[in-house]
């Protein structure tokens, strides 16, 4: 995977072996990628690069995550059960997925036209970092550890597999990765479990 942001919006996130290919999902929507990431920095978010992708923090928090595949490119929201949606603009990335989270484009040119729409969800989006807001946990959900929690809103795939699993299975992840006391390390088993998890077994599975 890449290590460098702009190598994102040159060559792709080196997940698969479309990486630096004319082929790369990345390369078709380079204008709207683009867009979406002048729009992230105008509204003074933080760029980072998580999981390979631009990921854009405020107060600390992650608040949004670019995204590209062969039919779309997206900008997907952390903490989405917060959103209000006025717009009526997001979408569940699958159906496994718990509430609606991303703007999904089509058209380099949609990022443009909705410009003022993507800024004031992003504001929105920054406000709950600001005040320390976090979504309310359902009672019969498991506690994922925070990077954990990331990877599956970042990752739809990562998310559906996830969720798929077993209740055991989902515990021996968190068992496991709890068990990192550094947010780096748990990041990187989060990558390193990625196939297994995509198997359909637990972390101590063969």
């Amino acid at each position: 995977m890449i290590t460098e942001i702009d190598d994102y919006f040159k060559v792709g996130c080196g997940r698969c072996e479309r990486f630096a290919s004319d082929d790369c999902s990345t390369r078709k929507w380079a204008g709207g990628l683009l867009a979406l990431r002048q729009v992230c920095m105008a509204s003074d978010l933080a760029e980072t690069l998580k999981w390979a992708h631009p990921c854009y923090m405020h107060k600390g928090r992650n608040i949004a995550i670019i995204g590209a595949l062969r039919n779309d490119f997206r900008l997907s929201f952390f903490n989405a059960a917060l959103m209000q949606d006025p717009e009526g603009v997001l979408e569940r990335q699958g159906p496994n997925t718990r509430h609606p989270d991303m703007i999904r484009f089509t058209d380099n040119a949609q990022v443009a036209a909705m410009t003022g729409v993507i800024r004031s969800y992003l504001k929105e989006a920054m406000s709950y970092a600001d005040s320390g807001i976090k979504p309310p946990r359902d009672a019969n959900e498991i506690e994922l550890p925070l990077e954990l929690a990331e990877a599956l809103d970042a990752d739809a795939e990562l998310a559906e597999a996830f969720h798929r699993l077993t209740p055991g299975r989902q515990r021996s992840y968190v068992i496991n990765l709890s068990s990192a006391k550094k947010p780096e390390t748990r990041v990187s088993r989060i990558v390193a479990f990625r196939d297994r998890i995509l198997a359909g077994k637990g972390a101590l599975e063969r």
